[in-house]
C-alpha cells in the first residue's frame, strides 16, 4: 500500500514512527515541499502488513 503523508517535518517524523510500530515500511520517498503551504512537506511511504506469529 502506498500512503502520502502531509505536514511539517516533526509531524511527518512522528507519523513515520507510528507507522513503523504497526507496519513494515518498504520504501520512503524524499520530502517534497508543498507549493501552497510554506514549511510543510509531503512524502510517499510504501507499507505492507507485519507478519504475525500464528503459533500462539
Amino acid at each position: 500500500m502506498k500512503i502520502r503523508l502531509d505536514g511539517t517535518r516533526p509531524e511527518i517524523t512522528y507519523s513515520m514512527f507510528r507507522l513503523r510500530e504497526i507496519f513494515t515500511v518498504t520504501s520512503v520517498s524524499r520530502a517534497y515541499p508543498n507549493r501552497h503551504r510554506p514549511r510543510q512537506y509531503h512524502i510517499y511511504v510504501s507499507i505492507v502488513p507485519r507478519e504475525t506469529d500464528h503459533s500462539r
